[in-house]
């Protein structure tokens, strides 16, 4: 039985993402802050909830320590869990915000993956998918093709880089384990206002396949629906 644990899968993405593993088997963990949220999301997915905070260490750590209770290994990570700040104006730009959005959607990355580390070295075929971003693309936001080049989504998309990077460097520094980044596609999530997008099921379908990749699997790459992305 393949175990994967995602964060931020109470809804959204992570929550489709989670439907559609636990449909090919998977026994999923959903790493929810709420734990009203992330126990209706396990009951109603047929997963097993996880409180998991990823601004918070000792969080991260006892959501491992259940996982590694219960299972005794991780086999997929994928990190999910994302904040945005829906304002583009440059002069509502404050540290503080700056701060937190990094702290969840990179820091938050690496606190879990370090965290999970020595559960997905006891895996067969250990993987970990970071969501991210077209708008962590220099190639995407520099294209005039691309719509990610039409908005100046400035800590956002400056934080996607940094899971661009983070992708990268884990896949070199941990080669036994392979490490993507995805760019699902602009998806009607509340992260978008649920206003415009496409279906949330769409979104998902990459994740889920660089999450059921086999051993010879590719490593170190930025993938979106249509294959490999550039940097």
């Amino acid at each position: 039985m393949t175990t994967t644990l995602i964060t931020g899968a109470n809804k959204g993405l992570g929550h489709e993402t989670a439907r559609q593993l636990i449909a090919r088997g998977h026994t999923v963990y959903i790493g929810a802050r709420s734990a009203e949220r992330g126990e209706a999301a396990a009951a109603e997915l047929g997963g097993r909830f996880v409180r998991l905070d990823v601004t918070d260490d000792a969080s991260v750590a006892a959501a491992l320590r259940v996982i590694e209770e219960r299972e005794g290994h991780l086999d997929v990570l994928v990190n999910n869990a994302g904040v945005a700040n829906p304002a583009l104006d440059v002069d509502a730009l404050t540290g503080a915000g700056a701060l937190a959005e990094f702290d969840t959607n990179a820091v938050g990355i690496i606190r879990v993956t370090q965290a999970a580390l020595p559960l997905l070295r006891r895996s067969g075929n250990p993987v970990v998918v970071n969501v991210s971003s077209g708008l962590g693309s220099f190639w995407a936001v520099t294209n005039p093709e691309r719509h990610e080049s039409r908005s100046p989504f400035i800590v956002y998309a400056a934080t996607k880089a940094a899971v661009s990077m983070l992708t990268v460097q884990f896949a070199k520094a941990v080669p036994e384990i392979k490490f993507n980044a995805v760019e699902p596609g602009y998806t009607s999530t509340d992260l978008t206002g649920n206003v415009a997008g496409q279906p949330v099921a769409e979104g998902a379908e990459v994740i889920v396949r660089l999450a059921t990749i086999g051993e010879d699997g590719p490593t170190g790459t930025f993938q979106e629906k249509t294959g490999e992305l550039p940097w």
